[in-house]
């Protein structure tokens, strides 16, 4: 039964790396701790001269070297990045550590190819998320553990070689590095030192030295854990997988060493963690239909009534009418939205967080018309929404009402929804019988009314000549206000009208507004 191990070796650097890409060409250093006791914790090939250990003060002497702080969020969301990676290929994964997983390939064959192309293919899943991972394949997992963290790049180890592949690893490969582990505590990690210190006065340096021991003399002086040890160097060690049901949650955030102000640095970083999380997303074959953009911002003496803003952090949801998967589209569609909300504060912090859904599934009809891509659609509705307001850009849904402006903007959606029979047999009806349209004027137009006992004779628009005439026929009035409980109950009568100016004869909406004794021409009827 053959088992892959995922190993990210360096994992605080490769979390640094993984939210900022630009830094994978420069040397780069993870210190931890506030001055003067920070300390550097782990540095890239690049960051020659610079050792763990070191102060940040000495550090800071490099003027090419790039100091980041060790983030527990970066840390966190490199983590979950690689369990997408173990989960994308098979469903039984460990989370070893921090930066290990343990995959069982058993039935996988049959679905990614040989044991090599496996590898390969998880290689460049993890390359596309950013992790540059040693990825290991042996029959069972503790050497496949063993190999990924001695051997770099793609390791595929027959069965039954275990024993000669892992011979000349040395010995520190057995016990994890305390900075990239989870389940160490610190009785263990000084018993993992004295143990290489015993080994080390034996004269055993690599795996085969230890695994060629005599059992009985070594359990004399070691006990049962030196036997382990001696299974793990042999390759022999077997046991199963605890598997982890990881929760989908995809975030990403970075932690700035220095505040930003502008909009364009800052579309920068967004488009980086936008390109994480559609690779996430992408390697779970999901999409994303939400947003949360989180700014923790450097002060926080105002409160905008468009943003909720609270404990200095400025916070902007987007909600997508459809799932998508577009890192440029959901980039464009954050600039828009902080283009109308600015943050007003620079910013020290970003968390980025997506709610996964299911990719959307439609199939066009032959003899449909053709409608825009959803993401183009968003992003113009976006950018119109920008020049003349999100309460103006929509589509018009009609309220329970009988006020006369009774509807209100609510989101585009491009599906058409699906009728019932009851409303199919209704446009059925609408379409036998003549149906008039009321054209509304916005704003009304003050008219001049002309009475004989209480009733219209003559209407006069001054800002439009051509409404205007004697009433031919009138039907009403209809008091109405839409809301018969409130106080200014039964506000405005109606009257339908048929005016004669000259030879043309027109149809239109009067209405007369009872508290303020003024008359208005509301509309004209098609």
């Amino acid at each position: 039964m053959p088992f892959a191990c995922i190993y990210v070796p360096n994992f605080p650097v490769a979390a640094a790396l993984c939210a900022e890409l630009q830094l994978q060409a420069q040397p780069v250093a993870i210190f931890e701790g506030k001055p003067p006791l920070g300390k550097i914790i782990a540095v890239n090939e690049k960051a020659e001269g610079i050792a763990p250990g070191m102060t940040k003060a000495q550090a800071e002497l490099c003027t090419e070297l790039a100091l980041r702080p060790r983030s527990p969020l970066q840390e966190s969301a490199t983590h979950a990045a690689l369990l997408d990676c173990a989960q994308s290929f098979s469903p039984c994964v460990e989370d070893a550590a921090c930066n290990t997983a343990l995959l069982d390939l058993a039935g996988m064959e049959s679905l990614f190819g040989s044991l090599p192309e496996i590898s390969r293919a998880i290689s460049n899943r993890a390359i596309t998320l950013g992790l540059a991972a040693n990825v290991a394949i042996a029959s069972n997992p503790d050497a496949a553990a063993l190999a990924a963290r001695g051997f770099s790049g793609v390791t595929v180890i027959p069965a039954g070689k275990e024993a000669e592949r892992l011979g000349n690893l040395p010995l520190e490969v057995l016990f994890p590095n305390p900075l990239e582990t989870n389940h160490l505590n610190a009785d263990q990690k000084k018993s993992a030192d004295s143990l290489l210190e015993t080994f080390d006065r034996w004269g055993i340096c690599n795996l085969r030295a230890l695994a060629a021991l005599p059992e009985i003399a070594l359990s004399e002086r070691l006990g049962q854990e030196g036997l382990h040890l001696q299974q793990l160097a042999r390759g022999a060690a077997a046991r199963t997988l605890v598997p982890v049901g990881a929760p989908q949650i995809f975030e990403e955030a970075v932690e700035l060493e220095h505040a930003i102000v502008l909009l364009e640095p800052l579309a920068f970083l967004l488009n980086c963690l936008l390109e994480q999380l559609c690779a996430r997303l992408a390697s779970r074959a999901l999409a994303t239909q939400e947003l949360r953009l989180t700014l923790e911002l450097e002060n926080c003496s105002f409160r905008n009534r468009q943003s909720k803003i609270s404990n200095q952090q400025f916070l902007r949801t987007l909600r997508l009418p459809q799932p998508m998967l577009d890192a440029k589209v959901f980039l464009k569609l954050l600039q828009l939205d902080l283009n109308a909300h600015p943050p007003g504060a620079p910013i020290v912090k970003i968390h980025l967080a997506a709610e996964p859904a299911h990719p959307r599934c439609a199939q066009g009809g032959l003899f449909l018309p053709p409608s825009p891509e959803p993401e183009k659609l968003e992003l113009t509705l976006a950018r119109i929404a920008s020049m003349v307001g999100e309460n103006n850009v929509g589509a018009v849904e009609l309220l329970d009402t009988h006020h006369p402006q009774g509807f209100r903007m609510r989101r585009f959606v491009s599906e058409a929804p699906r009728k019932s029979e009851r409303e199919k047999a209704s446009d059925m009806s609408e379409e036998k019988s003549v149906v008039t349209a009321l054209r509304r004027f916005r704003p009304p137009l003050r008219a001049h009314v002309t009475l004989e006992n209480s009733q219209p004779m003559r209407v006069a628009c001054a800002k439009k000549k051509d409404v205007q005439g004697e009433v031919l026929w009138k039907a009403g009035p209809w008091r109405a206000s839409g809301d018969w409980w409130e106080r200014e109950a039964w506000s405005r009568e109606e009257w339908d009208l048929a005016l004669r100016n000259g030879e043309a004869v027109s149809f239109y909406r009067l209405v007369h507004d009872l508290l303020g004794g003024n008359w208005f021409v509301e509309g004209t009827y098609d």
